[in-house]
């Protein structure tokens, strides 16, 4: 039996022409569409290689090539309108059945890594204002310090004179025949402060440490020294002020900044101090290879939303009266000794600082 010839579509159609241009020209936008797609695909592909996976690559080309298998569908839709080539039809839909297969299989395996990227994306992009703020944030930090640092060597060359000049008085007082004991005492306490002022501010504004030698550093004498500059303070408020001694609490360090690490932390305890007879306690403990310094008080504490930023740059309880530097450059000066600093507050109810020295500078801690 001879096979039946063909035919094409315009002949089942033949009665109804507007169906036949209805089906020609939305067959052709598909197929154009369809190459466009494609066609943009495999640019991406090539243009992106250096950045994603091979594996990848290849899948973005699979489907361009199934996304053309599928607009070339619709393109022999066109031609087997008026020419009935349908195996050529055939044809190509075994071949888009089988991309068409590449293509699912593939999207399947990748599905999981396709969904996390998308997730990890939309959440940098909900980060980035947040990301933005912190870094200016950091800059302005850092334009402050750069400021302090600027003004250190002016402040530092305008308070020298007068603290030196303090400093001869006081050695006239001390070469004086016959002056009482006590008046002795307070000129040898007046002399040794103002020389300690020198290095505090030095270290507070430009972190220029005094001296190139370490040395060691009696934690508790730097403590009565602490104390004998807030005793005013303690007296003011009527300060319940009590010092602990466990131990050898001898560091190797510079005196300087050790004195400024204490006198920051303990001056804000007594000043956060607002009923008499409230406590303020120091509990020094020596350890193998650390001193630990646990300063707490009976004080306003810190308010939730600040504690966690309270070590940062500019951060102040004290409102107009603070300028943010001192709980920071306490840990500063710890950091570049190895050491720690923790601190634990209750709003209303007080303030708890450990502070952790090491008896030795770690060797990358030390001065070259």
């Amino acid at each position: 039996m001879d096979a039946v010839p063909l035919m094409p579509h315009a002949v089942c159609w033949a009665s109804a022409p507007r169906l036949i241009w209805t089906m020609v020209i939305t067959n052709m936008i598909t197929f154009l569409s369809y190459l466009s797609i494609s066609g943009t695909l495999v640019y991406l592909a090539r243009r992106t290689g250096r950045v994603i996976a091979r594996d990848w690559a290849w899948f973005v080309i699979g489907f361009a090539l199934f996304i053309i298998a599928c607009g070339s569908t619709h393109l022999l839709e066109v031609i087997t309108t008026w020419i009935p080539i349908f195996w050529v039809d055939a044809s190509v839909n075994i071949i888009t059945a089988t991309l068409s297969a590449y293509v699912a299989i593939m999207l399947i395996r990748r599905a999981a890594t396709i969904a996390f990227s998308i997730n990890d994306y939309a959440d940098r992009l909900s980060n980035t204002e947040t990301q933005r703020l912190q870094m200016q944030d950091s800059l302005i930090a850092a334009q402050k310090i750069e400021d302090w640092s600027r003004m250190s060597a002016t402040v530092s060359h305008e308070i020298r004179g007068p603290l030196e000049a303090i400093q001869n008085l006081q050695h006239l007082i001390l070469s004086t025949d016959g002056i009482p004991k006590e008046v002795a005492h307070f000129a040898r306490t007046t002399a040794e402060e103002a020389s300690r002022v020198l290095d505090i501010a030095q270290s507070s504004l430009s972190f220029i440490r005094q001296t190139d030698k370490l040395e060691l550093v009696d934690i508790c004498e730097a403590l009565d020294s602490v104390r004998f500059l807030i005793n005013p303070i303690i007296l003011e408020k009527h300060i319940d002020f009590h010092v602990e001694v466990n131990g050898n609490c001898i560091v190797e360090g510079f005196a300087g900044e050790t004195r400024q690490v204490l006198l920051n932390v303990i001056r804000n305890a007594c000043e956060s101090i607002t009923k008499p007879g409230a406590k303020v306690t120091v509990a020094l403990h020596g350890g193998a290879d650390i001193v630990q310094v646990i300063v707490t008080d009976e004080g306003t504490g810190i308010a939730p939303e600040v504690l966690p930023k309270i070590f940062e740059f500019g951060i102040t309880t004290k409102g107009a009266q603070g300028n943010g530097m001192g709980l920071w450059t306490v840990r500063q000066i710890l950091a570049r000794h190895g050491g720690d600093v923790k601190i634990e507050s209750a709003w209303g109810q007080g303030t708890r600082f450990d502070i952790r020295w090491p008896r030795r500078p770690a060797p990358t801690q030390r001065r070259a």
